[in-house]
């Protein structure tokens, strides 16, 4: 089969596409011809070097697909020779055929393309594990997206306001912004141009309140006094794949019981923390990555997507948010269009 390979770290331009060994399937996995699959950020760095593969993963880039069920191996029983399919993956979609366990394996949602598909099972697993089952995101509570028009932001958008909560996001420009709000954000800011911490507080009626206690005391406060000063002060959640530039800026934005989920670090990894912004509005900090989780957890998050996510996709509340398709041969245009961010949304490969 024919897939791209990375002939050394670097640039774009080392992103070749190869004649390879067809992957041969396990027992409890599913052979996979790929109708198409999806660029994602960590392959931008899993090029340079930066993001290797799990143990036992495919060498190539790719970490979702869509396609034809080509094999299954003894073990399965749900998928068939001939199932239109898409796939979470840790890697192999840049290629003809990909092997996958069988419980990262999911249908196609009624009123999706088999190509379109291939958009939808990284950001749909990311977002649902992080917002929803971690973070717990619940209907009438406030989400910040940092990066709204991207894959991601694109797809939380939809689906917190599918589950009933107020959306916030930031961009960098007000085309972007347009394209956000056409999909139900409730709140655009442009972050070159406005603080998103003030704005933030203005949206929530907080109007720049803050407590300024210090530790110890600040432990000792009377629950109703704090819930008095902070009430309507931020938003519960915050999605951030910035990382240290806006992690301090992010706990100021958050209200009481906020929880801050970390799913990348595009403007750097190291950085301060004083625990009394912590300690003062009982705030969570969590991070985490999809690709390096066991199968049986994301198995997990599969099946919850499927079962509740889906379900939105089919009623159309949902969609595919796609910018470009280009051919698998194109890999190296399609790494630099990422990197560019001029993209809005997805960025489809097709073999």
């Amino acid at each position: 089969m024919k897939a791209i390979v990375i002939s050394e770290p670097g640039e774009a331009e080392v992103l070749q596409l190869q004649e390879v060994d067809d992957p041969i399937i396990k027992d409890d996995e599913v052979l996979i011809k790929v109708e198409a699959t999806a660029l994602n950020r960590a392959d931008t760095l899993q090029r340079k070097g930066l993001y290797p593969p799990p143990k036992g993963a495919s060498p190539f880039l790719g970490l979702e697909c869509s396609g034809i069920v080509e094999a299954v191996g003894r073990n399965v029983s749900r998928w068939k020779i001939g199932d239109q399919v898409c796939a979470l993956l840790a890697g192999g979609g840049y290629a003809e055929k990909v092997a996958v366990p069988a419980g990262q394996v999911l249908p196609i949602p009624p009123g999706v393309s088999l190509k379109d598909a291939a958009s939808l099972p990284e950001v749909a697993c990311t977002v649902w594990s992080t917002v929803f089952m971690t973070s717990r995101l619940s209907r009438g509570e406030t989400l910040l997206v940092h990066g709204g028009s991207s894959g991601i932001g694109t797809f939380a958008i939809q689906i917190a306001k599918y589950q009933g909560a107020r959306v916030f996001v930031t961009a960098g420009s007000e085309d972007k912004l347009a394209v956000c709000k056409d999909l139900g954000a409730d709140v655009c800011i442009n972050y070159k141009t406005e603080d998103f911490v003030a704005r933030v507080k203005e949206e929530t009626d907080g109007k720049g309140l803050s407590l300024k206690v210090p530790f110890p005391e600040c432990l000792f406060l009377p629950k109703i006094a704090a819930l008095k000063l902070y009430a309507l002060t931020g938003v519960d959640v915050i999605l951030d794949s910035i990382g240290a530039p806006y992690f301090q800026r992010n706990l100021e934005s958050l209200n009481l019981d906020g929880r801050l989920f970390i799913i990348g670090t595009m403007g750097g990894a190291v950085t301060q923390l004083d625990f009394r912004s912590l300690f003062a509005k009982r705030l969570t900090v969590q991070a985490a990555g999809l690709r390096n989780r066991s199968l049986e957890n994301k198995a997990v998050i599969v099946s919850e997507v499927e079962k509740i996510v889906w379900p939105a996709i089919a009623a159309g509340k949902v969609k595919p948010v796609i910018f470009k398709y280009l051919p698998l041969s194109a890999a190296a245009e399609a790494h630099k269009l990422m990197e560019s961010s001029k993209h809005i949304g997805k960025i489809l490969l097709a073999p």
